[in-house]
């Protein structure tokens, strides 16, 4: 199979064809990896819905808890990913993710043990080190099991991890911490990853037992070289500008959006929690039924999105329309502040919630085709450095620095007004990030054809 440059500067290579692999089998590989990048999220995520009780217990300021959602994890997550994807470019990325998610949940075990701030961000950190290793691995598995055609498409499967962790972690943190309490949502929570990490090292497939591929891994690029190919890529460049720049909108909204509710919707999220267990029996508090239905808006909502996003790319790409990669993930970006602003504006609790659906289809619409895209900018022996670099700045700019500003913006604005409205202009303000991510999109979208090569 030859590889098409989309260059006139660069010769055609062959490149690997995707692992000869039945459709079953390679359903059950991709729903794996779904499945530990669905609990890549649930840890992560599963902090937000927690961070009222956290508060309160141990007495944390707003830019605390920033840190606590983004920048302790994002530390060593940001760090840590370069090195491993180097070592996935040679080595088992099978093992790589196993490992990874067997670390990460036992880190997120021991959030629930700890009794200060700083063992609870150092137990953060632990959990950000443990899930370096899984995206860049199976971002370049799943390259490897899929055809250029079908890759957006796999790619946002595998990003409905995503929403799916963000769901999983919100409904069950939220129930769990109403009857037993924030810590047993960490410990329970951590469980299932170790076991997920186990099935995968036993029956996941790795291409590179074939000739072909083992002889790419050998050959794989040294790092100078492999920077300097993502240094020349004019669009990877503005990708990676345009990620960083969602990834700061997307994290501060998760992260303080149950904050938001929770302190300007106290009586309306108390009334519906009443209304609810009449109906139905089932005893919830507020922190129980908000982590239900935003697990669920967030889940749906979100899945919705990003399976929108990479179903109508792929089909743009079939066409040979490759500029689809950029111009869907910018007109999507384009539209966040606006549902956001309504969103946090409105004050009927119903509204606001049913609103916030808006905004998570938006934000999950870019996943498959900015992942499906860096993975075709690159050769198929750079792509986990080149997925690794690229999530260095969007985690670091985006996760790291994303909650931590909207924290250290609402603790200022509390001085003059409530911590309710404080939160909510901080998160607005936050919100207008989104369009430094669409002019990024649109800039990208000029060399997209030229850049693709594999």
């Amino acid at each position: 199979m030859i590889e098409d440059a989309m260059t006139t500067a660069s010769v055609p290579q062959p490149r690997p064809k995707p692992m000869a692999m039945s459709i079953r089998y390679r359903r059950y590989a991709l729903t794996m990896l779904f499945l530990v990048y669905m609990l890549n999220f649930v840890d992560r995520q599963i902090v937000n819905i927690l961070a009222e009780p956290i508060k309160r217990e141990l007495g944390l300021a707003d830019w605390q808890l920033g840190s606590l959602t983004g920048l302790s994890f994002a530390i060593f997550y940001a760090t840590l990913a370069l090195p491993i994807a180097r070592w996935a470019e040679r080595s088992d990325r099978v093992r790589i993710v196993a490992l990874s998610a067997i670390t990460w949940s036992l880190f997120t075990a021991v959030c629930g043990v700890a009794q200060n701030f700083t063992q609870l961000f150092l137990a953060r950190v632990g959990v950000g080190a443990g899930e370096a290793g899984c995206t860049p691995a199976s971002q370049s598995l799943i390259s490897d099991y899929t055809t250029r055609e079908t890759r957006a498409s796999a790619l946002a499967f595998f990003s409905m991890g995503i929403p799916a962790g963000s769901l999983v972690g919100m409904v069950v943190g939220g129930l769990i911490a109403d009857s037993l309490g924030w810590r047993a949502s960490f410990a329970l929570v951590g469980v299932p990853g170790i076991i997920l990490g186990l099935l995968a090292y036993f029956t996941l497939p790795e291409p590179r037992k074939s000739s072909f591929a083992a002889s790419e891994a050998q050959s794989a690029p040294a790092l100078r070289e492999a920077l300097g190919e993502l240094g020349r890529n004019r669009t990877y460049i503005w990708l990676t500008v345009a990620m960083a720049a969602m990834s700061f909108g997307i994290y501060s909204n998760l992260a303080f959006q149950s904050s938001h509710f929770l302190r300007n919707h106290t009586e309306g999220l108390g009334a519906l929690a009443v209304r609810l267990n009449n109906l139905t029996g089932i005893q919830l508090g507020p922190t129980g039924f908000l982590g239900t239905v935003l697990g669920l808006i967030v889940g749906i909502c979100g899945a919705a999105g990003t399976w929108l996003g990479g179903w109508s790319t792929d089909r743009a790409v079939m066409r040979s329309n490759l500029t689809a990669y950029a111009t869907i993930p910018a007109a999507a970006a384009l539209c966040m502040p606006f549902a956001l602003f309504a969103t946090y504006t409105t004050s009927n609790t119903v509204a606001a919630l049913c609103l916030m659906g808006l905004p998570m289809m938006l934000q999950s619409i870019y996943y498959g085709p900015i992942f499906a895209a860096v993975q075709s900018l690159v050769r198929p022996r750079t792509r986990a450095t080149a997925t690794a670099l690229f999530l260095f700045f969007a985690n670091l700019i985006g996760l790291g620095l994303g909650p931590l500003s909207v924290g250290l913006t609402s603790d200022h604005l509390a001085r003059s007004m409530g911590s309710g409205d404080a939160i909510r202009w901080a998160l607005i303000s936050t919100s207008l990030v989104y369009l430094l991510a669409a002019a990024a999109f649109m800039v990208a979208r000029r060399t997209i054809r030229r850049d693709i090569v594999s």
